[in-house]
């Protein structure tokens, strides 16, 4: 058996997009679990994600304000096919990063996370696996907006693909 994964973060609905592109929503009814690294701004998308999606692991972010604070952990861990995931919004500056996150997150195997809207995507020495799907509604100083994908299966995170999300 494997689980299908979409990984999404910085959605900040309706600040920087008055809703979820339908190519997201479609993803959502595709995938067997969520994974939201914070940034969403609004309960109302919290709300929305949790009605379509068959399951949802999700966090809060710096631009979350008491109500999502209090429904959403700053962290959040599942063993997932027996991947063992952790979720949080803001890891600090790329740089040290790696080091920093395999000390924060011992016994992982995937760290999602968000804040910067950049795709990111590599492994520590000690083998944990970063991934910040970006944002699919505010791209930045990026070239487009992005969500990303991925399977999990027996221990092991394949397939992990990051898709322009055209607005």
């Amino acid at each position: 058996m494997s689980t299908r994964l979409l990984l999404l973060a910085d959605t900040h609905v309706p600040r920087r997009a008055r809703r979820l592109p339908e190519q997201v929503w479609r993803a959502v009814a595709e995938a067997d679990l969520v994974v939201h690294a914070g940034d969403w701004v609004e309960e109302a998308l919290l709300d929305e994600l949790e009605q379509r999606s068959r399951a949802l692991l999700a966090v809060w972010g710096n631009n979350d304000g008491p109500g999502l604070r209090a429904r959403l952990p700053e962290v959040a861990r599942a063993e997932v096919d027996g991947v063992r995931i952790a979720v949080t919004h803001e890891t600090g500056a790329a740089r040290g990063r790696e080091a920093r996150c395999e000390q924060a997150f011992p016994a992982t195997d995937v760290l999602v996370f968000g804040h910067s809207h950049i795709p990111w995507d590599t492994t520590t020495p000690g083998g944990l696996r970063l991934l910040n799907p970006g944002s699919p509604t505010d791209r930045r100083r990026q070239p487009r907006c992005t969500m990303a994908t991925a399977v999990a299966d027996a221990g092991t995170l394949r397939e992990v693909t990051f898709v322009p999300v055209e607005r």
